[in-house]
């Protein structure tokens, strides 16, 4: 048992703890070699760390925002204009393809035969197309070749046309459509590929969530006189719930990064008011820390509410 004669070198004890600090030591002074020699480099090019910048007027506007913003107003506020319109798209995202997903991924065990075809061909297209072209194909194909004035797509209480989507009570005044609720084709473009894009791959979650619920589950509801959509939403569905948690949390952070890509829809998000700040301002390391912590707070939120929201669902022993 003891170890007072034992050089230090064979103590089984000692010696993890000499490895652990020396490959910690060895970061620090990693770090400090990289930060040392980024300070130094953004010395000689005038380029210091500083923030005073943010309280400058940004010189550009901002074609479709929920917080009032005009070029007079500084680059910070048109960065947090940006990063609203980036929750505006991710939340309603996260609804629609939950939505969209759960929906296609039940329709695999449909007794219907044309629906469980049409939700696989769905799944297998959608995934093997990249998201870029895709959100291309919305905006340029769909969105932008919607008729304007009259002949445009008109829904009670929706009217679809290349200036927009008006909700409510749209009406024709003068060959120009109003309401009281307008969305832009490029807001609807980029929300409508990142839903159908997402929606497959959660899909496909739901479809593996619904196949680790036993046959037995299916058998005993049918005994009992449940209806298949019955079984499923009562019963299935619950148990399959502590399989499709986990997966969903990785889509749902995923498609709050894919959200970037609004720029191939002319969609203004906190990545492209981040890039024409840093543009004005060539402020490129102040610009990627913000945009970097940006993302990284709204993914660790979303992974936050996910891993309780998987808490809640598990099993509890008694």
């Amino acid at each position: 048992m003891a170890t007072a004669g034992l050089p230090w070198w064979r103590n089984r004890r000692l010696i993890p703890w000499l490895v652990q600090a020396g490959v910690g030591l060895a970061v620090l002074v990693l770090v400090a070699f990289l930060v040392t020699n980024l300070v130094r480099n953004l010395t000689a090019a005038g380029l210091l760390l500083s923030w005073s910048w943010l309280d400058n007027p940004a010189g550009f506007d901002i074609a479709e925002t929920w917080l009032p913003f005009d070029a007079g107003l500084p680059y910070w506020r048109g960065l947090l204009a940006g990063l609203v319109n980036t929750l505006r798209v991710v939340v309603l995202g996260l609804v629609g393809s939950t939505l969209l997903g759960t929906l296609a991924g039940t329709a695999s065990f449909s007794g219907n035969a044309l629906l469980r075809s049409l939700a696989r061909v769905y799944v297998e297209v959608i995934r093997n197309v990249p998201l870029l072209l895709q959100l291309v194909f919305w905006y340029f194909v769909v969105f932008l070749q919607l008729p304007n004035g009259s002949a445009a797509i008109q829904i009670p209480g929706l009217v679809l046309a290349k200036s927009g989507l008006y909700l409510g009570q749209p009406e024709l005044v003068n060959g120009v459509w109003q309401a009281s609720m307008r969305v832009s084709v490029e807001f609807g473009a980029l929300l409508t590929g990142l839903v159908v894009y997402t929606g497959a791959f959660i899909a496909e979650v739901v479809r593996g969530g619904v196949a680790a619920v036993p046959a037995g589950q299916w058998e005993a509801a049918r005994s009992l006189g449940f209806s298949p959509l019955q079984t499923l939403r009562s019963i299935v569905l619950p148990q399959a719930l502590r399989a499709i948690v986990p997966g969903l949390n990785s889509q749902y952070i995923s498609l709050a990064k894919n959200s970037s890509l609004a720029v191939a829809c002319g969609y203004t998000d906190l990545y492209s008011v981040a890039e024409t700040t840093l543009n004005q301002t060539g402020r490129a390391v102040e610009v990627v820390l913000i945009l970097l912590g940006s993302y990284l707070v709204i993914d660790l939120t979303i992974s936050a509410l996910m891993n309780g929201l998987n808490q809640l669902v598990q099993l509890k022993e008694r």
